[in-house]
């Protein structure tokens, strides 16, 4: 029976973690589409954008952590909520700043919760499987972290451009992950009915 009661538990998490990343590949591939389409030639838009990314990012990890066990099992999270909440604060100032204080500060942030997220999917390996493109995706976060306070002298427009070409490659995982996800569940099914 407490077997039972585990693989309900645990299928519950697993289908919870399918839809968060369904849910964080659809926002992010939105996003990406209104920062090459509609931003472009507004700079309220632009800086509008620029604000929502981050907070975005503190609401969904506030989220999971919510619906996967808590705070106290999700440190990683905890501190990656407070990392976009204090960056989103940033952005708002960076703003006034110029391009090369967004670039600054979302570098800062992507090699944060870059690092953040890759801990996040390490610890999850063990219970969920299926994290090896979250692991990729935070080392990609940390690493282009880095490029964006080196490029940081470009023009606003430039900026989000490069913060939208890092949003959809995270798209890309969150979607990777959801599929490979989607996947172990239809092969467990198939396994049970068999």
């Amino acid at each position: 029976m407490a077997d039972r009661h585990a693989d309900i538990t645990l299928t519950r998490e697993e289908s919870w973690l399918r839809q968060y990343y369904f849910v964080r590949t659809a926002f992010s591939a939105a996003w990406v589409a209104l920062a090459f389409s509609l931003a472009q030639h507004s700079p309220a838009r632009i800086a509008a954008l620029l604000v929502v990314y981050p907070a975005w990012d503190a609401l969904a990890n506030y989220l999971d952590m919510s619906r996967s066990g808590g705070a106290d099992e999700n440190r990683t999270q905890v501190v990656n909520v407070g990392i976009s909440i204090l960056t989103t604060v940033a952005v708002i100032v960076a703003l006034k700043l110029g391009a090369h204080g967004v670039l600054g500060v979302f570098g800062v942030w992507a090699i944060l919760s870059g690092l953040l997220q890759l801990g996040t999917a390490v610890r999850r390996w063990k219970r969920f499987g299926a994290q090896w493109a979250m692991i990729l995706s935070g080392a990609q976060s940390a690493l282009a972290g880095v490029f964006f306070i080196v490029q940081g002298g470009a023009p606003m427009a430039s900026a989000i451009e490069k913060v939208a070409g890092y949003a959809a490659v995270g798209a890309v995982y969150f979607l990777i992950s959801a599929l490979w996800l989607s996947a172990g569940q239809l092969r467990g099914k198939m396994a049970r009915t068999s």
